[in-house]
């Protein structure tokens, strides 16, 4: 029964972690809409997570950086370097070679949104339904 909830969570944490590397992609294409030559780019969720779970790449690190100084700033945050980012396709291109459509991002933003927030939910429940069964004994 523990490696059946175990299965679960580990599932949930490496969809959680897709949809927050697409976040921050699609955050990023909003961020640049006004950036000459700027490409629009996207993560495929499915593909991706068929790829983390075949090669269990969320718990990899993305790259060692080599701190040569005590100043120096550890690296923390995502691992873009492990998803396959591709460009879009843009429906019409600005005078400046910009590929993004706010109305696009903005839908895709607010999709990704409200998935991420399915997925914490379902798991929110799981726990609450697994609580439940344990008071009750």
């Amino acid at each position: 029964m523990i490696d059946k909830l175990n299965s679960i969570f580990t599932f949930q944490q490496k969809a959680l972690s897709i949809r927050e590397v697409q976040q921050a992609v699609l955050a990023s294409n909003i961020a640049n809409a006004d950036t000459p030559g700027y490409q629009s780019r996207a993560i495929d969720f499915n593909h991706q997570l068929k790829q983390v779970i075949h090669h269990n790449m969320i718990n990899k690190k993305s790259r060692s950086l080599t701190i040569t100084n005590k100043s120096h700033i550890e690296r923390q945050g995502t691992y873009l370097t492990f998803f396959d980012l591709k460009y879009r396709v843009p429906y019409q291109t600005a005078m400046d070679g910009n590929t993004v459509d706010m109305d696009i991002e903005r839908s895709h933003l607010l999709d990704n949104t409200l998935k991420y927030q399915a997925d914490l939910t379902f798991i929110n429940n799981h726990i609450k339904n697994m609580q439940s069964v344990l008071q009750q004994g």
